[in-house]
């Protein structure tokens, strides 16, 4: 058992005191994210060009900032269409509380939902689906070490709230030996009756995996389903509203893909372009080619299709 180190300092106001784990811990996690930053300066497509088969498309889209985020959500980490309203959701990080954060075109608060009996243990992302059911990400997984994993659903109108929890096939260990923390997913979305989650991809191999798991409560146990490689995290994904393109958000660049025949999957890679250079965690399609992104540095931006 570790040594327990009282480390006394302020953060955001709340006092805390941390095991030496934890301090290395978040020690770490900090120096992933500077590493990711330093990634994002210098991100570009050209490897995504030559090995996937991606097009040039920078040019066929406008990046353009709408609007700032409340400090209410001042590290939006997922976005979700409200049912029957041109306003979304957001949420914040890890350790944020467990509450969706309704927001206009603008990026102004509508309204807040606090999600009761839930704790925002890391809250990645948001999907949602034909129904109007709402699905929180609680699977973030930086440590490879949580045996929690599990997403909420929600329905937008009220109700009860559902639990969909899950595991990966291969891990045994927690956190598994260096070099094999592949078990960490910060993007997903809803099609058909599944969700599809796809991983970080933060270990060296730069190797992207996709799972498929119901959308109904109940346990599951994941395998991948298809892989591809990609030299930036992956950190949030959305589908468009008639199926046939789904979006993957890095660290400096959005990816697209052809949804063909209705399967999910990276055989269809159709272009890649850079956005800003930002630590952008959550994107969402407001048409069939028009996307909206936020940033944990309280920004909204626009992608227009030209």
């Amino acid at each position: 058992m570790a040594t327990s180190v009282q480390a006394s300092f302020s953060e955001k106001g709340v006092f805390l005191s941390l095991s030496e784990t934890e301090r290395e811990e978040e020690f770490m996690t900090k120096l992933m994210y500077l590493w990711f930053a330093v990634k994002t300066v210098f991100c570009t497509c050209q490897p995504d060009h030559k090995e996937n088969g991606f097009q040039k498309v920078r040019s066929q889209y406008k990046i353009t900032k709408i609007g700032k985020l409340p400090t209410v959500a001042d590290e939006s980490s997922g976005l979700a269409r409200k049912s029957g309203s041109n306003t979304f959701w957001t949420h914040n990080d890890s350790g944020g509380k467990a509450e969706l954060y309704e927001l206009n075109g603008d990026g102004e608060l509508v309204s807040i939902r606090p999600v009761t009996n839930a704790t925002n243990i890391d809250w990645e992302d948001l999907a949602d689906d034909e129904q109007g059911n709402i699905y929180i990400g609680d699977f973030g997984n930086n440590n490879n070490n949580r045996k929690n994993l599990l997403i909420y659903k929600l329905s937008q109108q009220g109700g009860e709230m559902s639990k969909i929890s899950f595991k990966y096939t291969s891990q045994t260990q927690f956190p598994p030996p260096a070099g094999q923390w592949i078990y960490d997913s910060e993007a997903f979305f809803h099609d058909g009756q599944n969700l599809y989650l796809f991983s970080k991809n933060q270990h060296s191999a730069h190797k992207t995996l996709l799972y498929k798991i119901p959308d109904q409560p109940g346990d599951y146990t994941i395998s991948p389903i298809d892989s591809i490689q990609i030299t930036s995290p992956v950190t949030s994904a959305d589908i468009s509203p008639d199926g046939q393109t789904f979006a993957l958000l890095t660290y400096g660049k959005v990816l697209l893909f052809a949804i063909e025949n209705g399967q999910i999957n990276f055989t269809k890679p159709i272009g890649c372009f850079r956005t800003v250079k930002k630590q952008a965690e959550a994107i969402l399609f407001i048409n069939n080619t028009d996307m909206i992104l936020t940033n944990e540095q309280e920004q909204l931006y626009r992608i227009t299709r030209r």
